[in-house]
């Protein structure tokens, strides 16, 4: 009787560990190329088949993995930086045979019970994406030992916590350069949540930039990140300052939204007011004026912050923080 194929096996003729054959098998991006192709030749001359159900009870493995977003409902159906991060976190799984469970915690009682949730075993690990500071879960997740990745840095350092962000301040700075580059003196800034890193960030870059060049940064409003709020923030912008003449939007659709309250008040873009907004997401292309504005890559985010978790849940140590750049898209109206 021809006994089947085992891992040790597969090993065995690629040349390889038993763990580096585990590795192929269950996805970790922490393999090259040649070895990969050396485990998967191997599989195929040998005809191995893995049996997943018993290696997932065997290793207490449920072969899936939690996105967890921290908005109303609707914000996460209208965001288009959010529904980035699911689709590239969906694509990145493709092969892996992990699958991904959505979940929409919003209030106290709900991260109770998705950490219960987490805590039971029904997820191998959890992504965490539009986090605000007063966010339990975070603090939870590490303690109980669940393999976590955060976008974004968190709001105070947590030793032993993975996350991946972008330069946000270095991305607000650059913004605030360019107009001031060409000769706008009277720059104000739409800022995004103060209770969210990327917010506080974009708004010390905004200050930054202006301070290094001897100018008072004080034309602040506020907004939650949405078209409306953008779009009232810039009226209550305009109300106070009727003199300025350059603002800086910490991201695309408050940007959409200011673009909208300055029409209603008769001002052109960018003759009377240059705008950049933050995140170039697709409909920043087919605005009027189309929409000067920083590129974050939300796509490499949402895939380094899901290999970097697979690798955690393949038993690889915590990695090293990780923040991508940003980078400036110069269109009309700016």
């Amino acid at each position: 009787m021809i006994s089947k194929p085992t891992l040790d096996t597969v090993a065995a003729e690629a040349g390889v560990s038993r763990a580096t054959v585990s590795r192929v098998i269950n996805g970790s991006p922490r393999v090259s190329p040649e070895v990969k192709v050396a485990v998967e030749t191997a599989i195929a001359a040998l005809g191995y088949v893995p049996n997943r159900a018993a290696r997932s009870l065997a290793m207490r493995r449920t072969d899936s993995i939690a996105l967890v977003m921290r908005e109303p409902d609707a914000t996460v159906l209208n965001d288009p930086y959010l529904g980035n991060i699911i689709i590239a976190t969906s694509q990145t799984l493709i092969g892996t045979g992990v699958q991904l469970v959505l979940v929409n915690a919003q209030n106290t009682a709900e991260h109770a019970q998705l950490a219960d949730y987490v805590r039971s075993g029904h997820v191998d690990g959890v992504l965490l994406a539009s986090m605000h500071d007063d966010d339990p879960l975070p603090r939870l997740l590490l303690e109980a030992g669940i393999p976590t990745v955060v976008g974004g840095r968190p709001s105070r350092p947590m030793p032993g916590l993975s996350y991946v962000d972008v330069d946000n301040v270095g991305g607000a700075q650059l913004a605030a350069e360019r107009l001031l580059a060409s000769d706008r003196r009277r720059i104000a800034t739409i800022a995004g949540p103060q209770d969210m890193t990327a917010g506080i960030d974009r708004l010390s870059g905004y200050r930054l930039a202006l301070s290094n060049t001897g100018r008072k940064a004080d034309r602040v409003a506020y907004g939650d990140f949405t078209r409306e709020s953008g779009q009232q923030a810039m009226t209550a912008l305009l109300a106070r300052h009727p003199d300025l003449d350059a603002v800086f939007v910490a991201n695309d659709l408050m940007a959409i939204g200011a673009l909208r309250s300055l029409r209603d008040a008769g001002r052109r873009v960018p003759d009377d007011v240059a705008v950049v907004g933050y995140d170039d997401i697709d409909m920043a292309r087919h605005t009027e004026p189309p929409l000067t504005t920083i590129h974050q890559p939300i796509v490499d985010q949402a895939r380094t912050m899901t290999e970097l978790l697979l690798t955690q849940i393949g038993g690889d140590p915590v990695a090293d923080p990780v923040v991508l750049p940003t980078v400036l898209v110069e269109r009309e109206s700016a």
